[in-house]
Order: C-alpha cells, then sequence, then structure tokens
C-alpha cells in the first residue's frame, strides 16, 4: 500500500537540535509513516522531490495577534508563507474570549489598532466558543491563551482599582473554565489596560489556577524599558510564588538605558532556571516595536475604558496632564520613558482620511503642522477613533543577538497584521532567524535554530504529538532551502511574501505548494486537555 505523500532526498532536521540527518519522509492521511533512507523508492501517490533541502516541523509562533485575522483572511498568507504551522492567541491579555454583550463592544473598539474591524458574525462568548470557530477551517492550526485583562473587564468593567475578594473569586472561576474549555495557559498585559490594573496578589492568585491546570503564564510585563529588569523580576516572583511555569513574551530591553543589559535579564533568568523554576521566552529579530498610539497613554488616562480616553484627549486641561506625563514624567504606556516623538512612525490608520500619516513620525508630522507634537498625537487618535497603530524605534541589536541566543529561547512574531505599513515581522519573523542570523551572520546553527522555532516551543505548549519530525507525529512540516531562504519584507514594503519555503503541510495537507498557496484549511484548534497536554480538537 502506498502513503499520500513521499518527501524524498531531503535533510531532516527534526526539532530536537540534532544534526541533520538525509532521508525521505513518508505521509499517510495526517501522520508521519515512516522515515526511510534517501532514495529509497517507497511507493506514494505523490512524490516531492526535496534535494538540497530541509524537512522541518512546521514552525510555531508563541506570540500572535491573529485572532480575527485567521478566521477572515482565507490565505493568511502572512503566517504560512513563513512555514507557521500553530499560532499561539490571545496574547497580552487581551483578545475576544471570554465577553458578554457589554465587554466584547469596549474590547472592539479597544483592538481595532491590532486586529481591524473584519465583517464576522462575532457568534462566540466563551473560550469554547470561540475555539469552535476555529475549527470550522483555518489555515494553520492555533492554541488560545486566557487573556487577563479580557477576564477583568468581563468581571469589573474598565475600572482602575483593586479587585475585591467576591471579584477575585469570579475571575478564577473565569479563568478555571476557560483552561477547561481547552486554553493553554493565561496572558497579560501590564501596560495595557485594564490587565494593568492587576496587582501582583491578584496575578498569583489567577496564576495559582493556570498551574493546577497545567498551563502556563505569558505576561507582558510593566516595562520594557524605565526599570525594565525589576518588571521582568516581578514576573518571576509571580511565577514563584504561584509555582506556574512562565513564558516571557516578546522579551526584549527597549529604550537607551537598557543598551547592552541583555546579559543581566539573562543572568536573572539563568538563576530562577538554577532555583527550579520553569520558565521560557520567545522574541521576534527586529528593532523596532509595534503596537496601537492610544497604548502610549499614562495609566490614569486610559481608566473607565475609549470612551473617556477620547473625553481626556479632547479636554484642553486633560489633554495637557496626558503630554506632561508622555514628554516629561514618561508613561507607563512609554514603558516610563518620556517619548521621543521622533520614534513613533505611523503604521496604520483606521480611518481612509488619514492615510497621509503613515509611514511619518510623529515629530514629522508636528513640523509641518506647526503645532505641538502632543496635539498632533492627541488629535490623531481622536480623528482615529484610538484604531491608529505605530512603529516604535526603540530597540538595540546587541540586545536582540544576546536573548535569541538564551537556551530558553523559542520565536515569536508578535505581528500585528492589518496596518497598511505593518511591522514586516508580521511576513519575516522565521525566515529571518534562518536567513539573516543563521545563514548571514553564524549566530544560531540551523539545526540549533530549528529546535528554537519548532520543538522548544511545542514543549512549552504540551503539544502531543507535533512539533517534530517524527514516526506516529502530525505532518506538520515545512520543506525550505536553507542557502535561500530569507524574509523579503522590509519597512517600506513589509507585505512581502519570503523566499525560499517552498512547501508547508498542516496535518499533512499543503496549505503552500511551490511556494504558493493552496486552497485548504486544514488548520484546528489545539486544545488544553485534562491531562494538561494539547491536542487537536476531537
Amino acid at each position: 500500500m502506498s502513503a499520500d505523500l513521499v518527501i524524498t532526498d531531503a535533510l531532516i532536521l527534526d526539532g530536537t537540535g540534532a544534526p541533520g540527518r538525509p532521508g525521505d519522509v513518508l505521509v499517510e492521511g495526517d501522520r508521519i509513516v515512516e522515515i526511510a533512507p534517501p532514495g529509497s523508492g517507497r511507493a506514494a501517490q505523490r512524490r516531492l522531490s526535496a534535494t538540497g533541502r530541509v524537512v522541518a516541523p512546521g514552525f510555531i509562533d508563541l506570540h500572535a495577534h491573529s485572532d480575527l485575522a485567521i478566521l477572515a483572511d482565507h490565505d493568511h498568507l502572512a503566517k504560512v508563507s513563513q512555514g507557521v504551522t500553530c499560532e499561539v492567541l490571545g496574547q497580552d491579555g487581551l483578545s475576544y474570549a471570554p465577553v458578554d454583550e457589554a465587554s466584547l463592544a469596549v474590547l472592539r473598539q479597544q483592538l481595532a489598532g491590532w486586529n481591524g474591524e473584519p465583517e464576522l458574525p462575532f457568534g462566540w462568548a466563551s473560550v469554547a466558543d470561540y475555539l469552535d470557530a476555529l475549527d470550522r477551517g483555518i489555515p494553520c492550526h492555533a492554541a488560545y491563551l486566557v487573556p487577563q485583562g479580557t477576564v477583568r473587564l468581563l468581571v469589573m468593567g474598565p475600572e482602575d482599582r483593586p479587585a475585591t475578594p467576591a471579584e477575585l473569586t469570579q475571575m478564577m472561576a473565569v479563568v478555571r473554565e476557560g483552561l477547561a474549555d481547552g486554553a493553554v495557559g493565561m496572558s497579560s498585559g501590564l501596560t495595557y489596560p485594564p490587565s494593568m490594573y492587576a496587582g501582583d496578589d491578584e496575578l498569583i492568585a489567577l496564576c495559582r489556577v493556570v498551574a493546577e491546570a497545567g498551563g502556563y503564564y505569558a505576561p507582558h510585563h510593566r516595562s520594557y524599558g524605565h526599570g525594565a529588569l525589576a518588571a521582568y523580576g516581578e514576573m518571576i516572583e509571580v511565577a514563584r510564588a504561584s509555582r506556574c511555569p512562565l513564558h516571557l513574551t516578546h522579551a526584549t530591553l527597549n529604550f537607551a538605558e537598557n543598551r547592552g543589559r541583555a546579559a543581566e535579564l539573562l543572568t536573572m533568568i539563568d538563576s530562577a532556571l538554577d532555583d527550579g523554576l520553569d520558565i521560557t521566552l520567545d522574541s521576534y529579530p527586529y528593532l523596532p516595536g509595534s503596537t496601537s498610539l492610544v497604548a502610549l497613554l499614562p495609566r490614569w488616562a486610559t481608566a473607565a475604558g475609549p470612551p473617556m480616553i477620547m473625553h481626556r484627549l479632547a479636554d484642553p486641561g486633560e489633554r495637557a496632564r496626558i503630554a506632561h506625563a508622555l514628554e516629561v514624567t514618561g508613561s507607563e504606556g512609554c514603558h516610563g520613558c518620556p517619548v521621543d516623538w521622533s520614534t513613533i512612525e505611523i503604521s496604520g490608520v483606521g480611518e481612509p482620511a488619514l492615510a497621509d500619516a503613515m509611514g511619518q513620525t510623529i515629530a514629522v508630522l508636528a513640523e509641518r503642522q506647526g503645532r505641538a507634537a502632543s496635539d498632533v498625537y492627541a488629535e490623531l487618535l481622536l480623528r482615529d477613533r484610538l484604531a491608529t497603530t505605530i512603529l516604535q524605534h526603540v530597540g538595540h541589536e546587541e540586545n536582540v543577538r544576546a536573548i535569541m541566543q538564551h537556551r530558553v529561547h523559542c520565536g515569536g512574531s508578535d505581528a500585528i497584521l492589518v496596518a497598511e505599513k505593518p511591522h514586516p515581522r508580521a511576513w519575516g519573523t522565521f525566515p529571518r532567524y534562518l536567513g539573516h542570523y543563521v545563514r548571514e551572520l553564524g549566530l544560531l546553527g540551523l539545526a540549533d535554530c530549528v529546535h528554537h522555532l519548532t520543538g522548544r516551543p511545542a514543549a512549552r505548549l504540551k503539544l502531543v504529538d507535533r512539533g517534530l519530525v517524527r514516526v506516529g507525529y502530525h505532518a506538520d512540516l515545512v520543506v525550505f532551502d536553507p542557502d535561500r531562504v530569507r524574509d523579503a519584507a522590509t519597512f517600506e514594503q513589509p507585505r512581502q511574501q519570503a523566499e525560499g519555503i517552498d512547501w508547508v503541510l498542516v496535518n499533512g495537507t499543503p496549505v503552500i505548494a511551490d511556494g504558493a498557496r493552496t486552497d485548504a484549511l486544514p488548520g484546528r484548534a489545539l486544545r488544553r486537555t485534562a491531562s494538561g497536554t494539547c491536542a487537536r480538537s476531537a
């Protein structure tokens, strides 16, 4: 009996970090059924020659913002063309489940800069409902984190105050239900409202629920700028107190005061690992960050949700207070650092009439208009109803390189997909690791880098029979040319498909064939099971 597909004469990098070995990979249905010697001549209905190519597990994006795009965009080319076969959604404490009608309305406005407003039925309320929507067919697999800010909004509204004992008990119950529905853990966005309003006692209590279920905690912590090392330390202590596995999302150190300080962060992480804590981290291989323009606001200006934010931006006295916080004292939303308007580049707008602002910094717009930069900032947010997205040029290459070489490092794109000029990481993260940092710089070995992008994140997710090229495992695979793979996306032209990634299989079905998107939607939700492992929905 012949297999459905045989990939012949490949260099197999199995995702463990072991050196590559030549061989043929046979796929039957959605499983790898045999790994044979090269040129084995095994019978198959379809043969794919991979001479000069690598066969590796599909890449796992541990920090994705495709919560709506994966449902609304049939092709989802930005991700699958990179070789991504699984994304982890529900990041930074903010997503669209669990919700009720009131909290969903707030979230849709607050997250418009991240996810746009695609025409979707939004016919879900619970985490289970959302995962059911994914199960109707998506381009690649997706796992979900219960967003702590979304839970807080559902239980408490957008208020900046400590939770009462009754509210905390209710939030714990909501998180527990989301985990029972299949979420793999919990995220926080501690520079974003309302997630930022939670104190450590609240986070520890919720993380204990996560730990009991076998999940992990993925915080966007309170600062990547001023006090960044203390913010990392805070999350490690939350993990220590709750005994919850910790995954540090988009782990980096930005702004001038943190140049060259990655070694201090990594020493802190190593010490915690030596103490027995379960810690991993992810990063993207670029310098600028990307978020919404409204995210720069000081904490007090975000209280009570989007309508009050807009009211404060329109009020002259409140606007002056905001300007002082942004430009003089440093706001929580700008990571405690006074904003440098020349680093804030507009990458997307919701209102078409504002298209001329794209690609310009706030400093340039202010000079052109002859106005104070803080006024340009406020008016842009008001006219765009808070939907503006930005690039923030505050990163340091030496930090990026040091962090990506760490023993618990994984890949994560942190990609906003909807902006007119999105960050190029949306299309280029994984090939950039393989092309720039492996082939061109030699910073990582090829087998080691594939391990960072596949087997290691699969272990963090506790995936069942995924993340490795191994007999019996699901055939989530990528075939790429190690001599040609590279990111083609740039800041000037960010929507450019990567080169050198020829085939991508999800559950044994090609979603990329000879570099082109097929029509297939073989992806499904990957749900946490009662045992704490993560598997495809039945």
